[in-house]
């Protein structure tokens, strides 16, 4: 198992931002260098503890559908070699966890694709029968598989903060109607792609999130990661029934142990600090992690 990278800490290149999970270096003035650390959040809280090899794991996952969906909407990928703009000595925090990439004006905004009802949008659905504004049918259950997915978008957070879903009204006041329905429509093509494929390799894809850019042109373009263990709800087909949690190849293992965790004798508020993972929990998602790679590319 590869030793946990928790924090990059580059010396030839400038630190823009540090998030719940990547770490993002300028290249000049156009490129990107994001580097997935081995960092783990769940409800918006970065855990102390690193997960050995899920950025790696991260990175040729999203690699492998950047490939895949390329057809559908442009990426920021370059196609350079990440280790090419780094120093000799910062070679081992770089190799096989960085992506070089085009440097976009981020929309605001993510990009919820659901087939399927769990997590937040099965709370929202039995007090409403609704998610973020989109009316359900009537009688069903946590996991259902919906009639068609829905896109249900949501406010990103600022480190620290949950992300907020919202309806498509409110994304369209944020960022317009036309490039609201573009976005829309290129979500919910990429999830039906991906989704079928994935059922092919015994794997149910519940729900996941994009994040997109603009490029210097105005053109729409995939960023960040697509289609990860950590930006989408995977589950076995062998596992999968209505009515249940089915088990998951996400970071739901983390989550439903983090949800009966202590802290000085009262359950976890979801806040910072969170408490430490056990060496189980850590080794059970990694080998997850490691899992869902194998089943997809295999």
């Amino acid at each position: 198992m590869d030793s946990a990278l928790h924090e990059s800490s580059l010396h030839s290149l400038p630190l823009l931002a540090r998030g719940k999970v990547r770490d993002n270096y300028a290249v000049g003035e156009d490129r990107l260098l994001m580097i997935a650390s081995d960092r783990l959040s769940a409800f918006d809280v970065v855990m102390g503890e690193p997960i050995p090899g899920k950025g790696a794991l991260l990175t040729r996952m999203a690699l492998f559908w950047f490939d895949k969906l390329g057809h559908i909407v442009p990426n920021h990928l370059t196609g350079e070699d990440p280790l090419s703009v780094v120093a000799a000595d910062e070679v081992p925090q770089v190799r096989d966890r960085a992506m070089l990439v085009k440097r976009l004006k981020p929309l605001p905004v993510e990009a919820v694709v659901r087939g399927y009802l769990a997590g937040s949008g099965w709370k929202e659905y039995q007090e409403s029968q609704s998610v973020c504004g989109e009316k359900l049918p009537a009688g069903l259950k946590n996991a259902s598989r919906l009639p068609q997915p829905i896109f249900t978008p949501a406010t990103k957070a600022e480190m620290g903060d949950h992300d907020e879903n919202i309806s498509y009204d409110q994304m369209v006041g944020i960022i317009g109607a036309e490039l609201a329905g573009k976005v829309r429509e290129v979500s919910i093509r990429l999830y039906t792609e991906a989704a079928a494929f994935a059922l092919t390799k015994g794997i149910i894809i519940a729900d996941t999130k994009f994040e997109f850019g603009l490029d210097e042109d105005g053109t729409l373009t995939l960023m960040d990661e697509v289609l990860t263990p950590d930006s989408s709800r995977y589950w076995p087909v062998e596992g999968y029934s209505e009515g249940v949690n089915p088990p998951s190849y996400d970071k739901q293992f983390v989550r439903d142990w983090l949800e009966q965790a202590t802290v000085n004798g009262a359950l976890w508020g979801k806040t910072a600090p969170a408490p430490a993972l056990p060496a189980s929990v850590i080794e059970h998602t990694a080998s997850k992690y490691r899992e869902a790679l194998d089943r997809l590319t295999a």
